[in-house]
């Protein structure tokens, strides 16, 4: 109880230096000097430090399970391991709003910090900008969604958390998610401050180029942990289903990936500063959206974390508010440029990238929002999945993939082709291989091939450019690469997978094309917080010879009743091996589901490395500077 009583008025204290930051900002502006007071960095380094102090008394009553507070009574209980009554604390609504408003802060402190060598004036309007989104989500947090709110009398116990977050990926991946998500605050807040002190293109560009690398890499990463997590524990034996929650983090990635390729041109040559604007702004404006989406209850997932609409209009307003305020600063501060690009120079490829990026973007928002809109207008209800998403997108993906594998052999201004027969001999290696993939595995679709031949083509341009060019472009190209190898993995993924879905009764066997299945054994486990029903069952495959064990458990959880469907994965180095049991009522045979998933292992890997690349390229950037 003591701890949630400090945490709260350290959330008030919060509230009051966020004002006063607001106030010596406005106050330092007027004052004619070229350095930013020094009593700005103390207010913000006392405003993070309380908003700190405020989300580990949170972590404490969560440690205590401390029932007086309402969080720790809707998400908690006595007999949940420590970890995650640890990571319970920003896996519910309450608490994940309070790990926004510490990492607003944090960007806040940093950005005053490490861009010193940038006008007085931009960066306090930066600042005054960020506390506003400071202010605007403390206020939410304190009058709508307070983590400190207290019970009484106070329960013996709590409500437990659903099972299906109580996962060390879980764990991991909101903090991941909202460090890109929040992230793209500070470029978001430094856009609008370069519209009105009238900042140059190429320093504005220099100013935020870290801060993107920073939000896009930890995005990146945050997708790639929850991919990861649903493959494992939800039981849909792939690594992206589209669903809605899943597209509310991939819209800003999008918007990110166009920004990052758009600085470049407004780095070299001071064009295309409008568009990056409107690329800030989007970005962070797509980051809230989604958490509208989420927090509103108005998306059904397993991801969402309440179903409160007066949470959700209030993220409206906030939204609405934003995205007006940013139309405003836009139009009004825009000129229209005659600026020339040639069309035959890196800077078209890196606006076609950036057109591929927006089709992607609108495809996924259109998909994740026309559900709502028919629900709303005719009160029917439709869902948009895969075939929709796989059938605009994948054929797209075949034509920038062969744009992303020839644009940086292009350059700036006027490109002369100079490499163009290499290019074609890499084109012709690219369709060999593909030729060699179709005659020995017997891969005859046409859009999967095409998808083969491009990926392919990106992977060996890739590496011919490691070796024609200095090392300098090393996080470039090793992002490409990994990239060109991921829709590599996901189209022999697509077409070498195997899939079967069949019923079986304890000592029952069943073949099915070159598998035989037999369910050897059942037998009832007992756990801390759980029971489980744990099966016992042999896969042989006739092609291979190959005889496997694997063990899915139905688990019956007890605080908060839950049960769920734990997969049993056998990974190695050529694929998984993926099986499920599931519970047929009244009935004594067991639901099966197997799947054979090729180089499942290399998808993650390759997203791994994706990241990587960018990390590379902060460091490269920050070592320079």
């Amino acid at each position: 109880m003591f701890a949630s009583q400090i945490g709260y008025y350290s959330l008030i204290l919060g509230l009051f230096f966020s004002f006063l930051l607001c106030g010596y900002s406005i106050k330092d502006f007027k004052i004619d000097s070229k350095e930013v007071n020094q009593n700005l960095l103390y207010l913000s380094f006392l405003q993070l430090f309380l908003v700190i102090v405020s989300f580990f008394c949170l972590i404490l009553s969560f440690i205590n399970s401390d029932f007086s507070n309402e969080t720790v009574f809707n998400n908690s209980h006595t007999t949940k391991p420590l970890f995650y009554k640890i990571s319970g604390t920003w896996g519910n609504h309450e608490g994940s709003l309070l790990l926004w408003v510490i990492i607003l802060t944090i960007f806040s402190f940093l950005f005053l910090i490490y861009n010193k060598d940038h006008p007085k004036k931009f960066r306090l309007i930066t600042l005054i900008i960020q506390n506003i989104l400071i202010l605007g989500f403390l206020f939410f947090i304190l009058f709508n969604s307070n983590p400190f709110s207290s019970l009484s009398p106070i329960p013996s116990e709590g409500l437990g958390l659903n099972p299906i977050l109580q996962d060390p990926a879980l764990a991991i991946h909101p903090p991941l998610l909202y460090i890109g998500f929040v992230g793209s605050s500070i470029y978001f807040s430094a856009a609008i401050a370069s519209l009105i002190v009238n900042y140059s293109e190429k320093s504005f560009s220099s100013s935020i180029k870290n801060w993107v690398l920073i939000s896009w890499c930890f995005q990146t990463l945050g997708i790639l942990v929850g991919s990861v997590w649903a493959y494992y524990e939800l039981g849909w034996g792939g690594f992206w289903f589209w669903d809605p929650v899943e597209n509310a983090s991939l819209l800003p990635w999008f918007a990110m990936t166009a920004l990052l390729h758009s600085l470049l041109v407004l780095e070299k040559r001071n064009t295309l500063y409008f568009w990056t604007i409107i690329l800030c702004l989007m970005t962070f404006t797509l980051s809230v959206t989604g958490t509208f989406l989420v927090r509103s209850g108005i998306l059904n997932s397993v991801h969402t974390f309440a179903n409160d609409p007066s949470r959700g209009i209030y993220i409206l307003i906030f939204l609405s508010l934003m995205i007006f305020a940013s139309i405003y600063f836009l139009f009004s501060k825009y000129k229209p440029t005659n600026d020339l690009i040639n069309s035959n120079s890196k800077e078209t490829f890196v606006l076609i990238n950036n057109w591929f990026m927006m089709f992607y973007l609108i495809t996924v928002l259109l998909g994740t929002l026309y559900p709502i809109f028919t629900d709303v207008i005719s009160n029917n209800k439709i869902s948009v999945g895969p075939p929709f998403y796989n059938s605009v997108i994948v054929p797209v993906v075949v034509a920038f993939l062969f744009f992303m594998a020839i644009g940086p052999q292009a350059k700036w201004i006027k490109n002369k082709f100079s490499n163009l027969r290499s290019t074609l001999l890499i084109l012709g290696g690219a369709i060999i291989i593909n030729f060699a993939i179709v005659y020995f595995f017997k891969s005859y679709s046409l859009i999967s091939n095409l998808i083969l031949i491009s990926s392919l083509f990106l992977i060996m341009s890739s590496i011919f450019d490691f070796f024609k060019k200095s090392r300098l472009s090393f996080p470039r190209i090793i992002s490409h690469l990994s990239f060109g190898f991921l829709i590599l993995f996901i189209g022999l993924n697509h077409n070498f997978s195997v899939e079967k879905d069949f019923n079986l009764k304890l000592g029952e066997a069943k073949k099915i094309d070159d598998y035989e299945f037999a369910l050897l054994d059942l037998k009832l486990s007992q756990e801390n917080n759980y029971k489980a029903v744990v099966g016992k069952l042999e896969v042989n495959n006739s092609n291979t010879m190959k005889r496997r064990i694997l063990y899915p458990e139905i688990r019956i959880y007890d605080n908060p009743q839950t049960l769920t469907y734990e997969a049993s994965i056998q990974t190695n180095f050529l694929g998984d091996h993926y099986l499920t049991m599931s519970n047929i009522d009244r009935s004594e045979y067991y639901n099966i589901k197997f799947q054979h998933k090729p180089l499942m292992i290399w998808i993650w890997i390759s997203v791994l490395l994706l990241s990587f690349g960018g990390f590379l390229s902060l460091f490269k950037n920050a070592k320079n500077n």
